[in-house]
């Protein structure tokens, strides 16, 4: 049954959802992956799709930028339409030796939200990937020969200023990249009970000011799908 933010009727959403966080990116990939796709919500334009992959249905939905927009849609996802898997396939700025382009498998997220603390009694919260999901899409990559990092990550809440000594930290514990939404994805998966993984394409780098051109973003895209959905079959 249709949600607040969900208009999707039920049985429409797959076990298997692909979040990225762009709407648009969503079409792009049904358009571009999936087989007999088809618009299931648009509710608020966040769209979302259902189609095939390799005869399996699948899902590719927008999930909006930050953890509130992302809990939002994935608590619905989980709650309502029963979704077992959910892969968040985006971008995110590389620190240190990471190069642009890079695909990080993010083993796990810290972050400066409170969203996580705010549901576990005001404690951290160690806040992982799902290691069948993990360990699937490290053997797809090896499969497909593409260039693969299982690494940490940071999700901010802040995308423009917060704090000045942030990437100090990131570097000194070796985190590889920061983003906006794996550690929300991760901690409501730990509460839900679906599996989460989070695969990102570095496309900036943080210490050298470089950025990826739009067109190898939207390659980088259908690279990141492509190599989530070979995930969710192998898992």
């Amino acid at each position: 049954m249709p949600t607040p933010h969900i208009d999707a009727e039920s049985g429409a959403i797959a076990p298997t959802v692909l979040l990225p966080g762009d709407p648009l990116r969503a079409r792009f990939i049904a358009e571009t992956v999936l087989e007999e796709a088809r618009q299931v919500t648009a509710r608020r334009n966040m769209l979302g799709f259902t189609g095939r992959w390799r005869g399996q249905p699948v899902t590719v939905m927008g999930g909006g930028m930050g953890i509130p927009s992302t809990a939002i849609y994935v608590t619905e996802l989980a709650r309502v339409y029963g979704v077992q898997r959910i892969i968040r396939i985006g971008t995110c700025g590389g620190l240190g030796e990471i190069r642009l382009g890079d695909v990080l498998l993010a083993q796990s997220a810290s972050t400066d939200s409170r969203f996580n603390r705010m549901q576990f009694g005001g404690h951290d919260l160690s806040v992982s990937a799902d290691f069948g999901l993990l360990r699937a899409a490290v053997d797809a990559a090896a499969a497909a020969k593409l260039p693969a990092r299982v690494a940490p990550v940071f999700s901010s809440d802040c995308f423009y200023d917060g704090d000045p000594q942030l990437l100090d930290h990131l570097r000194r514990h070796r985190i590889a990249g920061v983003e906006m939404e794996a550690a929300g994805l991760y901690g409501l998966a730990m509460r839900e009970g679906f599996r989460a993984l989070a695969i990102l394409t570095v496309s900036d780098h943080l210490d050298r000011d470089e950025h990826m051109p739009a067109e190898q973003r939207e390659q980088g895209l259908e690279r990141m799908a492509r190599l989530a959905l070979a995930c969710a079959a192998g898992d």
